[in-house]
């Protein structure tokens, strides 16, 4: 007769050694570790992000009469369709988000691609020089303009009288206005986007252009077949980044003009900031900020859809 040795068997009827692959595995330090260095981090974005995203939801809701919060549920959203105010702002911020972006990054692309050129000379120079507007704090630049751009005694009427050209209002007149805020934001943010497609472009393999040239291609060619399909994630990116910082665009036109005149410069940054801060009412300016937050997610689905890659 043959022993045969059985392991022993637990209560459920397994062996030890099946118990203990079918044991849930225990959270050790070792697995605890990377989840206590991520603690401080979420705990951060809870407070200072989550929290005041859900706060200023509540706020909107709400409107203050008489010193006491009362709830008043989508009074404030409705309040939005019938206010012209709001529409001007939308419509001043809309006017720049379509004269002013596209300029901005034609602007860019041009830079981007002379900065890769091996014609220039410095390159280096050139590519810190125009980066350098976009370390420039808002309302630092924002004075300079004012001062630049003041009719009475600024630099450049100074310099177009030098030419024979009357004083411009640049901040005093609802066109100029306009065209003064354009200037300084394609100023201070050309550079910006230029380094982003700058960087994309130089991840364009070069022998799609030696095939471009044996083909026949010149240089209009080379650019519109090679280097704009290769620059297209760049162009997405620097165009929604764009986007949503011309959306939300408070800093200049509060330093420039105060969103004046006539209301020629207020945007939706300024308006909300009016009315929080202003006029106390920040029920009302969260339902701005969450209209503002609603139409920067439409509008980058429908850049998404019309920029973003077809597979």
């Amino acid at each position: 007769m043959t022993l045969v040795n059985t392991p022993p068997r637990t209560r459920s009827g397994a062996t030890p050694r099946q118990a203990q692959r079918t044991r849930p595995p225990r959270l050790s330090g070792r697995r605890l570790a990377p989840y206590l260095f991520v603690l401080p981090a979420i705990a951060l974005f809870a407070v200072f992000k989550l929290y005041p995203i859900g706060w200023s939801f509540v706020l909107s809701l709400f409107k203050t009469v008489g010193g006491v919060d009362t709830f008043v549920g989508g009074e404030n959203y409705s309040r939005l369709l019938q206010d012209p105010l709001f529409w001007t702002a939308l419509k001043n911020t809309g006017i720049i988000l379509l004269v002013q972006v596209p300029v901005m990054l034609a602007l860019a692309t041009g830079l981007a691609v002379a900065f890769n050129s091996t014609l220039l000379k410095g390159r280096s120079v050139f590519r810190l020089g125009f980066f350098l507007p976009m370390v420039t704090g808002l309302v630092a630049y924002g004075i300079v303009f004012s001062v630049l751009l003041n009719e009475e005694y600024g630099l450049v009427n100074w310099a177009l009288s030098l030419v024979g050209v009357d004083n411009v209002p640049w901040l005093t007149d609802p066109l100029w206005a306009k065209v003064s805020l354009g200037l300084a934001l394609t100023w201070h943010y050309t550079g910006y986007n230029a380094v982003i497609l700058l960087a994309r472009l130089q991840t364009i393999p070069r022998e799609l252009y030696d095939a471009a040239s044996v083909d026949g291609a010149g240089a209009w060619g080379a650019f519109r077949h090679v280097t704009l399909p290769g620059l297209r994630p760049a162009i997405l990116l620097t165009t929604v980044l764009s986007t949503i910082g011309t959306l939300q665009i408070f800093d200049e036109p509060y330093v420039l003009t105060r969103g004046g005149p006539d209301n020629a410069t207020l945007t939706i940054g300024v308006y909300l900031y009016q009315n929080a801060f202003v006029y106390f009412d920040f029920g009302y300016a969260s339902a701005i900020a969450y209209a503002l937050a609603v139409l920067i997610g439409i509008l980058g689905l429908i850049q998404f859809r019309v920029l973003g890659d077809k597979k």
